[in-house]
């Protein structure tokens, strides 16, 4: 099969199309054709030698798929070959076939197409379990998304109004600040212009947002925490401007404030299959629709240019999802 290989660790350049042997399954794991794969910072941080992947799995870059199942392990009950699904992988995405545990595989949504479908699996469990699970947003609340237009926050405003909730998201510029609310924030605030703490208050009456989602870090943690409600929560899920912090507890208390850190790779088979079982039941129905949850793809690239699509991820120029396929297809 054809792959994306990382044949030294360094910049976009170091990805080339490689051959290598179909992978073996497990019994509990199935083997799908790949039709498309997403690209995440993720591949990024691992492809530049600061990632590397759990023991045991793929040294491949890629970490969610949509495709059609090809073969199904001896143990494997819940899927037939010739369907149609997406998964978040263990790593092994961006190659013409990959094994993935069972229990981390779900259907392709009624109307969504492949490469529709595999912007969906790490976003979603990413989302759905800091965001609805762990940080427990509920109808009515309001959320503060930091980049509103990656694939996380994207995601994340999506969820929040598909739950009721009233979302205030950040981006870089005015056109990822129009993207945001068409994606359904009420308030965009473009960070390089205006003071995201201030904005949000304001847009709260001073109250603040009751939920975080800060896919930043560093210094934004304490600023985050001035423009939380009390007994609001920060979910962290990423930390580009650093990931040490000097935190007065203080604010903290006078919040009673929770600070959350995520991360989802690290996870078992069974941890990833509990939160698919949720997605499944709380999500999947309402896909179809596609409002407001819709699929958000920003590019597509062939495996040959796999280089390209990691440089216009870490150039920041995308809105939504970018998309690996196949030569070919």
């Amino acid at each position: 099969m054809k792959y994306v290989a990382v044949k030294r660790h360094g910049g976009p350049d170091v990805l080339r199309l490689a051959d290598a042997p179909t992978p073996r399954i497990g019994a509990a794991d199935v083997l799908i054709a790949v039709q498309a794969a997403g690209v995440s910072h993720a591949d990024v941080m691992q492809r530049a030698g600061r990632y590397p992947p759990p023991a045991g799995a793929s040294e491949i870059l890629g970490l969610e798929v949509a495709g059609t199942i090809a073969a199904v392990g001896e143990g494997v009950k819940r899927w037939r070959a010739g369907e149609a699904v997406c998964a978040l992988t263990n790593g092994g995405g961006y190659a013409e076939y990959v094994a993935v545990p069972q229990g981390q595989v779900l259907p392709v949504p009624d109307g969504w197409s492949a490469v529709e479908a595999a912007t969906l699996p790490e976003n979603a469990f990413t989302v759905y379990d800091s965001l609805i699970a762990r940080a427990r947003l509920r109808s009515g609340e309001t959320v503060l998304v930091h980049g509103g237009t990656s694939g996380i926050g994207s995601t994340a405003i999506m969820f929040a109004r598909a739950l009721g909730a009233s979302v205030v998201a950040t981006a870089g510029t005015d056109e990822k600040c129009n993207a945001c609310r068409m994606l359904g924030a009420s308030l965009a605030i473009n960070y390089h212009t205006q003071d995201f703490v201030a904005e949000t208050l304001a847009a709260t009456s001073g109250g603040g947002a009751d939920v975080i989602v800060d896919i930043v870090g560093g210094d934004y943690i304490m600023r985050d925490l001035e423009a939380l409600a009390p007994d609001g929560r920060i979910a962290c899920l990423a930390t580009p401007r650093g990931r040490t912090i000097e935190l007065d507890l203080s604010r903290l208390f006078a919040k009673r404030a929770t600070l959350l850190a995520s991360s989802l790779r690290p996870r078992s088979s069974g941890e990833k299959a509990a939160i698919a079982r949720k997605l499944l039941r709380d999500i999947w129905p309402l896909l179809p629709r596609r409002d407001p949850i819709a699929p958000l793809v920003d590019s597509v690239f062939t495996f040959e240019r796999a280089a390209d699509a990691h440089t216009r991820l870490e150039a920041s120029a995308h809105i939504g999802k970018i998309v690996l396929v196949p030569s070919g297809k």
